[in-house]
C-alpha cells in the first residue's frame, strides 16, 4: 500500500460514477474504479456512489444509487440529490453532478472525460444527437456547480476554454508492464466496440483488405463483446477480458489499433503504449494527445489505416521505435502521477476553504 504525503490527513471521498466496470464497458468506469482502489490503498476512506453494482474484490465502499427507468444519466444526477455526503472531505464526481449545486462537502472535484458537445458532431441519429446536446448542457453546469473541473485532454478545452486544470486519465504501468512473449504470427489488438464510435467493423474491413492480402499470416484479436458470429478466420472476437488476460493480449501484439470517431482521452492508447506495443489510430482528439500529436504513435485517416498498420507489421525496427517512444509518453499516464495530482487537488481546495473560514 502506498502510504499518504507525510503529516498528511486521511481524507473522506466520495466518488459519484453512473458506470462501473461490474455493470458497463464504458471507459468512465474503469477509470473511477482504478482511481478509488488507488485512493483506498494510500490510507483514504472511499465510497463510490453509483447505480452499477458493487465491483467484486474492491478495496473501496460502495453506496447504491438506484436508478429505474430509462433517461438513466438524467434520472441518476436527480437521485444524487437525495444523497448524504455530510461528513466526507472531498466529493469527486466522474459524471451527473450537476444537480449538486449547494456544498455538499467542503471540496468538489468533476473531471470532465471529453465533451458531449464534441461528440454530438460525429454520433448519427437525430435522437442520439439530441442527447448529446443535452449532455452537453449538463457539462457546462457542472462546471459551474463544482469547485474544481479537471479536463483529461488539452482538446476538450475547445468546449470549455474557462477551465485550466488538464489531468490525464491514469493507468496501471506495473500490471501492463508485465513481459510475455509476442505472438509468433503478427498481430492486432482492437479493445472496443464493433460499432458505434470505436468502429470495430472499419477496422476488420481495412484489415482483410488491406493487411492480409501483403501481410498473409496476420491475425486480429479484438477484445469486444458485439462482433458479428461469422467472422473470418483471421479477425478473432475474445470478448470481455479480466485485467490479468487483457495485460496479456497487449504484451502478445505486434500493434494496437483503436480507430475511434471521438475519445476524450482513449485510455486503450495509454493502456497499448505502456505495455510497448505500437499505437495506429485515427486523429481524434484523445488519439492525438495520448500520442503526443504522432509523435508517440502512428495518426492516420481511416482510409489509409490498414495500409499503415501493414506497414508497422512489415517493419521490425519501426515496430521497436514506435514501442519504445509509447513507453516514454506512456509514464506520463502512471496511476500513481495522476492520483498524485488528484490529491493535491483534494488539499489545495481543502486549505483555500480553511483561509476563508479564518479570514471569516
Amino acid at each position: 500500500m502506498t502510504a499518504p504525503d507525510a503529516g498528511a490527513r486521511r481524507l473522506r471521498i466520495a466518488m459519484v460514477s453512473n458506470y462501473l466496470p461490474s455493470d458497463s464497458k464504458m471507459g468512465v468506469g474503469y477509470q473511477a474504479h482504478a482511481m478509488a482502489t488507488e485512493l483506498a490503498r494510500r490510507g483514504h476512506e472511499v465510497v463510490m456512489f453509483s447505480p452499477s453494482s458493487a465491483v467484486e474484490g474492491a478495496e473501496y465502499a460502495h453506496r447504491a444509487v438506484p436508478v429505474i427507468g430509462s433517461l438513466r444519466t438524467f434520472r441518476f444526477a436527480l437521485a444524487l440529490r437525495e444523497q448524504d455526503f455530510s461528513g466526507f472531505d472531498v466529493i469527486h464526481a466522474h459524471g451527473d453532478d450537476y444537480w449538486l449545486w449547494r456544498r455538499r462537502a467542503p471540496v468538489h472535484v468533476r473531471t470532465m472525460h471529453g465533451s458531449c458537445f464534441e461528440e454530438a458532431l460525429r454520433i448519427r441519429g437525430a435522437k442520439e444527437r439530441l442527447r448529446m446536446l443535452l449532455l452537453g448542457v449538463t457539462e457546462t453546469l457542472a462546471t459551474l456547480v463544482a469547485d474544481r473541473t479537471v479536463l483529461v485532454s488539452p482538446g476538450t478545452r475547445r468546449w470549455m476554454p474557462w477551465v485550466s486544470t488538464v489531468v490525464p486519465n491514469g493507468v496501471d504501468i506495473d500490471r501492463l508492464a508485465t513481459r510475455v512473449p509476442k505472438a509468433e504470427r503478427p498481430t492486432v489488438l482492437f479493445v472496443g466496440t464493433w460499432g458505434a464510435r470505436k468502429r470495430g467493423s472499419l477496422l476488420a474491413e481495412a484489415f482483410l483488405r488491406d493487411v492480409v492480402p501483403r501481410v498473409p499470416d496476420a491475425e486480429l484479436r479484438m477484445v469486444t463483446r458485439d462482433a458479428p458470429a461469422d467472422l473470418p478466420p483471421t479477425v478473432r472476437a475474445l470478448g470481455r477480458l479480466d485485467d490479468a488476460e487483457l495485460a496479456e493480449e497487449y504484451g502478445r501484439a505486434w500493434v494496437f489499433c483503436l480507430p475511434s470517431t471521438y475519445e476524450g482521452f482513449g485510455i486503450p492508447y495509454a493502456e497499448a503504449m505502456a505495455a510497448g506495443v505500437p499505437v495506429v489510430a485515427t486523429p481524434n482528439i484523445g488519439a492525438r494527445f495520448v500520442t503526443d500529436g504522432g509523435r508517440a504513435g502512428v495518426l492516420v485517416a481511416p482510409e489509409s489505416l490498414g495500409l499503415a498498420i501493414a506497414d508497422v507489421l512489415s517493419d521490425p525496427e519501426r515496430r521497436t521505435a514506435l514501442g519504445e517512444a509509447g513507453l516514454r509518453r506512456a509514464a506520463a499516464f502512471d496511476l500513481r502521477r495522476v492520483v498524485d495530482a488528484y490529491e493535491r487537488i483534494y488539499r489545495d481546495g481543502l486549505g483555500r476553504r480553511a483561509t476563508r473560514r479564518r479570514r471569516r
